[in-house]
C-alpha cells in the first residue's frame, strides 16, 4: 500500500524551514525525536510531556506539525488532544502503541492526519512528520489497520445521488455524461463529487483521484469487485 496519498506536485519545504514539535510522556522518546529531528536539519521547537505544556510552551507561536503520543499518562482524551493541539494551527501526526486501534480511529476521527507506529524506525517518523507538514494526508498500512477493524467507522455514509454519481463515475463515465444520465447539471454533480470525496476523507480513506474512489466504490460495494491496478494491496 503506498505511503501517501498522491496529490498535484507540490513543491516541498526545506527541512529548516519545517517546524516540529513533539509531545510524549516519556522523556526518553522526547529527547529521541528532538536529537533526531535536529540532527536531519528540522527546526526543532518543543518537546512537552502533555498538550497544557505544549500549548503554554509555544505561547502563540505556530509549528507545521506536531508527533503526539496517543496515551498521554494525564488522564486527557485522545479527542481532546488531537483538537487542542489543531487549534495551535499545527497538523497532527500520531505517534501510537499498534495495537491501540479503537484510539486510531478516535484520533483520526478527530481530525489527525495520520499515524504512524512506535515500533517504527526513526527516519520512518520523521518521513511521516515531512509528509503531514506538506499538508498530506498520510495513507499506510496503520491507518488501514485502524479503519478496517471497524466497518462501520470505515463505511461513507453516501446519499442515494451520492451514490448513483460514484456508481457511474467511478465505472468510467466522465463527470458530464454521469450528470446527463441522471438528469442533473454538471455543477451540481460536481459538487457531489467534492461531497463524496469529503466524506472519504472524514472516515480516514481519501480518495483524491478518479482509480481511489474506485476503490472505495469496490471496497463498500457499489460497484463489483474490480481490479484496477492488479491488487490494492489488502
Amino acid at each position: 500500500m503506498a505511503q501517501t496519498i498522491e496529490n498535484e506536485p507540490a513543491t516541498a519545504k526545506p527541512t529548516s524551514s519545517v517546524r516540529v514539535a513533539v509531545v510524549d510522556d516519556h522523556e526518553s522518546v522526547r529527547l529521541g525525536l528532538k536529537a533526531a529531528f535536529q540532527e536531519e536539519g528540522y527546526d526543532f521547537v518543543l518537546a512537552a510531556a502533555n498538550v497544557d505544556e505544549l500549548v503554554d510552551g509555544l505561547d502563540g507561536r505556530e509549528v507545521d506539525v506536531v508527533v503526539l503520543d496517543l496515551s498521554l499518562g494525564d488522564g486527557s482524551s485522545v479527542t481532546d488532544n488531537v483538537k487542542r493541539v489543531q487549534a495551535t494551527g499545527s497538523a497532527v501526526l500520531v505517534h501510537s502503541i499498534a495495537d491501540r486501534v479503537a484510539s486510531v480511529r478516535e484520533a483520526l476521527a478527530a481530525g489527525a492526519a495520520g499515524v504512524i507506529p512506535k515500533s517504527s524506525a526513526t527516519s520512518t517518523v520523521i518521513a511521516a512528520a515531512a509528509t503531514v507538514a506538506r499538508g498530506e494526508v498520510l495513507n499506510n498500512l496503520e491507518w488501514a489497520t485502524a479503519i478496517d477493524a471497524d466497518r462501520d467507522f470505515a463505511k461513507a455514509q453516501l446519499g442515494r445521488r451520492e451514490r448513483e454519481i460514484l456508481h457511474l463515475y467511478a465505472s468510467g463515465l466522465p463527470l458530464k455524461l454521469a450528470a446527463e444520465q441522471l438528469g442533473i447539471g454538471y455543477s451540481t454533480a460536481r459538487e457531489y463529487l467534492d461531497r463524496i470525496r469529503a466524506k472519504y476523507v472524514e472516515v480516514g480513506r481519501p480518495a483524491p483521484t478518479k482509480v481511489d474512489l474506485l476503490r472505495r466504490a469496490v471496497e463498500d460495494g457499489i460497484l463489483p469487485g474490480l481490479d484496477p491496478d492488479g491488487g490494492d494491496g489488502r
